[in-house]
């Protein structure tokens, strides 16, 4: 059955039919399969690329929320009066003074008394035992309230003591006194 076909078919045609599927053939190997693979390389790329700008979006989301919530901090500087001493006529003034930085951090005063040692006699200092409940948070914010006073000398002790609904606390506060 082939020489009946290769009879029919001029031997020249058969040649030009070889050096055409040859060239088609070799068009094929050198350049579509090449050019495919070259393709596929670029679309991962790209893929990979679009993924990062994805997570570029959402990223940039959070890092508003972040920027917001920073511009929005409390000022975390410390107080650092310089220091006074409270005259003996206006020693009241440190209950009134400890009272307003208790309500403005939202601390319950349950004591605040001066000791009667410190108060009879000739002391530089007047010291004061205050009872307080409430929450840890709020109390950093009394403590700094409390470093902003300029006639607080120093707090001796601190007592913590956790109940069942919130934190109980025991100060020693030292008040500086005009001799």
């Amino acid at each position: 059955m082939i020489k009946k076909i290769m009879e029919k078919i001029p031997s020249k045609t058969v040649g030009y039919m070889v050096i055409c599927g040859g060239i088609l053939i070799l068009v094929i190997l050198l350049g579509i399969f090449p050019l495919h693979r070259y393709n596929v390389k670029r679309s991962k790329a790209v893929a990979a690329v679009q993924a990062q700008i994805d997570e570029q979006k959402e990223l940039r989301q959070i890092y508003q929320l972040i920027s917001q919530a920073q511009l929005q901090k409390e000022d975390r500087i410390l107080p650092n009066p310089i220091k006074t001493k409270l005259s003996r006529q206006s020693m009241d003034e440190f209950q009134d003074s400890f009272r307003a930085e208790a309500a403005k951090a939202g601390i319950h005063i349950l004591s605040l008394i001066p000791d009667i040692k410190t108060m009879a006699g000739n002391s530089q200092s007047l010291l004061y035992t205050a009872i307080l409940k409430g929450e840890f948070a709020d109390f950093r914010k009394l403590m700094i309230g409390l470093g902003a006073l300029p006639y607080i000398d120093r707090i001796e002790r601190i007592n913590l003591e956790q109940s069942s609904d919130s934190m109980d606390f025991e100060l020693k506060i030292w008040v500086a006194l005009a001799g």
